[in-house]
């Protein structure tokens, strides 16, 4: 029988009732089975056992579970088809079918393995191909490999592509299924359009005061608190940077992370990124994509309850107040509530702006701090790189009070070489996905090979980890070397092998906004200390295995040395 035939034949209600049939024949005849053994026996106690079991297996209970049962083995067979021929059929270079795959995919899961070096393996796995063809559960998915075909879907034919794929149901988890990076489609653009102001450079470098003022602050807290500088978790350090960071520019809340440590503002953000670790919260987050409705009638979101209701009730408050009192503060609120007040073809609620805000809040709290985190590592680890970057800090400080200017910052080339290349070396994602929304024909993917069409409601990945640390493109790779960004080198970087931010319309909006407070913080650092190795220092880095994100084992560890000004 073909494959087609074979899976439609599978899922048909014919062969699903003739497989209950089978199941209870099966059943009966074990049963029966027994009973002859037990009268030769004699025994009258096991034939009374025997005649309860054949009683309960004939129960409608046991109908149903044994009718239940089937029906999953029928899905799965089903799944397993589909997941087999899809790519099999169409011609292309595919992991669907390869046992390694298979096991190295039961790796990740049981946490034996990195997500690096799962993506890895599948990126290494068809070195000459241009793309590969891999599922997503049921979802068809393409890992792209090919630089001109990441251009190609993130840039020329952006209108195929203009999507990414959704983690949560907006109806089960507001906060994440109605930010800016969910929406699909026009509300994504409207909502683009409305946000996209706020980080113009005019708004960097009217809330460069407001961050700099955090990034000293935080600094000087360290020089007045020396017993903690000796080992410093960053990670635990620099999230109460940005935390701090993200509540004045977004939402207008001034708070001091450092001095005020159980603040709620800080306590909400840690609960609200802790969703992504552990294999238990993968199981959570697969049970959410998977089953919506059931997590929904369950109670069931990404985030507590309570740090919803928080954020909700923050944003709400301040909403209320600058109604009430009159108040403009150039920002994210006050953007979004101008968005609200406009005639829309999406009418703007209070969980569309809470959505909003939160994002930025969640994207800024974690995702910055891991920036900075292997910025201070690379720093503490390769002291030549730090003495030199800290000799341009100097040399931009303003004359008349010894301080660090939106305009000097700008003019700091080496820092800039300094962040650029810690992020290539760790990115801030591993995949950047787009969902494909109509029918899209992609070359060959080898010579030999014949051309496809990627079909709508299909997945493409691509591989931003593997593409910064392939030889082909960045020599050495795993060396921390800032010069192949210096004006002579960066041009020589093959375009769209260099992917920290995306690229393209979805490119991510606050690109600006997280290197201006991770260069601002970096550089008060060096002001006013000498970053050194400890004995926790991970190097060369080693990352968790049971984390989504980028972590070494044990945490990012490093030493300040007061500098002697």
């Amino acid at each position: 029988m073909p494959p087609m035939s074979m899976k439609y034949f599978c899922s048909s209600p014919l062969f699903v009732s003739a497989l209950i049939r089978c199941a209870l024949v099966s059943v009966h005849f074990c049963i029966y089975y027994v009973l002859r053994l037990v009268r030769n026996q004699s025994s009258v106690y096991y034939h009374g056992i025997i005649m309860e079991l054949s009683q309960i297996f004939s129960s409608p209970f046991a109908l149903l579970l044994t009718t239940l049962i089937l029906i999953g083995v029928v899905k799965i067979v089903s799944y397993m088809n589909h997941a087999y021929f899809y790519w099999k059929k169409k011609g292309v270079p595919n992991l669907s079918n390869s046992w390694s795959f298979s096991i190295v995919g039961w790796k990740l899961f049981m946490g034996r393995i990195s997500f690096v070096d799962y993506s890895r393996y599948i990126y290494n796995y068809f070195p000459d191909a241009k793309y590969v063809g891999m599922m997503e559960f049921s979802t068809p998915g393409i890992l792209l490999r090919d630089p001109e075909l990441i251009k190609d879907i993130m840039v020329k034919d952006f209108e195929h592509f203009p999507d990414h794929r959704s983690f949560v149901n907006e109806e089960v988890d507001p906060l994440f299924g109605k930010n800016v990076f969910s929406l699909r489609g026009d509300r994504w653009k409207e909502m683009r359009n409305t946000l996209s102001p706020s980080f113009t450079a005019s708004k960097m470098k009217f809330m460069f005061e407001l961050i700099s003022k955090c990034s000293s602050d935080f600094v000087d807290y360290l020089v007045e608190h020396p017993e903690i500088c000796l080992a410093i978790e960053t990670k635990q350090a620099f999230r109460r940077y940005t935390n701090d960071v993200i509540a004045t520019a977004a939402f207008g809340i001034n708070v001091n992370s450092m001095k005020e440590q159980n603040n709620e503002f800080y306590t909400r953000g840690v609960e609200a990124t802790t969703f992504f670790s552990g294999t238990l919260a993968m199981l959570k987050f697969m049970f959410l994509r998977l089953s919506p409705r059931l997590a929904k009638s369950l109670g069931i979101s990404l985030l507590p309850l309570a740090t919803s209701k928080f954020f909700k009730k923050v944003v709400g408050e301040t909403i209320e107040a600058r109604e009430k009192h009159g108040i403009i503060r150039p920002d994210m609120i006050h953007l979004l509530m101008q968005a609200r007040d406009k005639e829309n073809s999406h009418k703007m609620t209070l969980d569309d702006i809470v959505s909003q805000a939160f994002t930025f809040f969640f994207a800024g709290f974690d995702t910055s701090a891991t920036l900075m985190c292997f910025v201070a590592h690379e720093l503490a680890v390769n002291r030549d790189i730090q003495d030199r970057l800290r000799e341009e800090v100097e040399q931009h400080l303003s004359e008349e009070n010894d301080t660090i200017s939106y305009e000097s910052l700008s003019k700091m080339v080496y820092m800039d070489m300094v962040v650029s290349e810690t992020l290539r070396k760790y990115p801030p994602v591993l995949f950047i996905d787009r969902l494909c929304v109509k029918n899209y024909e992609l070359p060959p993917s080898q010579p030999g090979y014949k051309s496809i069409t990627v079909e709508s409601n299909s997945l493409v990945m691509i591989p931003a980890y593997s593409l910064h640390h392939d030889p082909k493109y960045f020599p050495n790779p795993q060396k921390f070397d800032p010069e192949r960004f210096s004006d002579e080198n960066k041009d020589n970087i093959f375009p769209y092998t260099y992917l920290p931010f995306g690229h393209g319309p979805r490119k991510c909006i606050g690109n600006r906004f997280v290197l201006m407070e991770t260069k601002l913080l970096i550089a008060h650092l060096l002001r006013k200390f000498i970053l050194k190795t400890t004995e926790k220092t991970v190097e060369p880095v080693v990352f968790d295995k049971k984390e989504f994100t980028l972590k070494p084992v044990g945490g990012f560890w490093i030493g300040l040395e007061k500098r002697k000004l």
